[in-house]
């Protein structure tokens, strides 16, 4: 079964200045690594076609597939995870969430909709402010 990563964007805004951060961390095949201390215990789910979803201002609003996980060390000798996404964004409806640290795992039932397949529901071309602020009074 599918399972997908949860993670706040922290400092970001909006998606320019998420992918502006990125590609300071692209790989040589042009994936992003994002790393984190913890490694998810349950990564043969992740791995089956999870994405990070990242959480900005609030509000849950594009996804980046997960494409590889890796063990690291630092030059200390303590371990972290590597997080290899793939480069495109994809926009997700809007869905709120409180703060928290670190990543939560998202199961696929609870994971918001990729917007190009939500059949007009939502403009994906619509600007993140205005999306951001019908979310938060309630009108999506």
């Amino acid at each position: 079964m599918t399972l997908h990563l949860l993670k706040l964007a922290v400092g970001i805004e909006h998606l320019d200045q998420l992918k502006e951060r990125q590609d300071r961390f692209k790989n040589a095949a042009g994936n992003f690594q994002h790393t984190t201390r913890m490694f998810p215990k349950r990564e043969a789910e992740l791995l089956d076609g999870g994405s990070m979803f990242w959480v900005m201002k609030r509000l849950v609003s594009v996804r980046q597939t997960i494409i590889a996980l890796y063990r690291e060390k630092d030059p200390e000798g303590r371990g972290y995870c590597v997080i290899e996404l793939a480069p495109e964004h994809v926009p997700v409806a809007p869905q709120r969430k409180r703060p928290f640290q670190g990543w939560r795992y998202l199961k696929s039932e609870d994971a918001p909709k990729d917007l190009t397949s939500m059949d007009g529901y939502i403009d994906p071309d619509m600007p993140p402010d205005m999306r951001a602020e019908l979310v938060r009074i309630g009108l999506i």
